[in-house]
């Protein structure tokens, strides 16, 4: 796993818990800090995922 697999992990479940908690409370701007946290995450996994892949790749 590399650094970026981990920053998006740590992303989405931050995002997770900011979302979560902005529902609960009826915090509208958590709640979207939260998905735009999540969405960083997702785009950081991408990211190293194609970093994985051009690895893979024979010269």
């Amino acid at each position: 796993m590399d650094k970026e697999h981990v920053k998006s992990a740590a992303d989405k479940a931050s995002g997770t818990v900011k979302e979560a908690a902005g529902k609960m409370t009826g915090n509208k701007k958590l709640e979207a800090e939260g998905k735009i946290d999540k969405a960083k995450g997702e785009a950081r996994e991408f990211i190293g995922d194609v970093k994985d892949a051009t690895k893979k790749q024979p010269n």
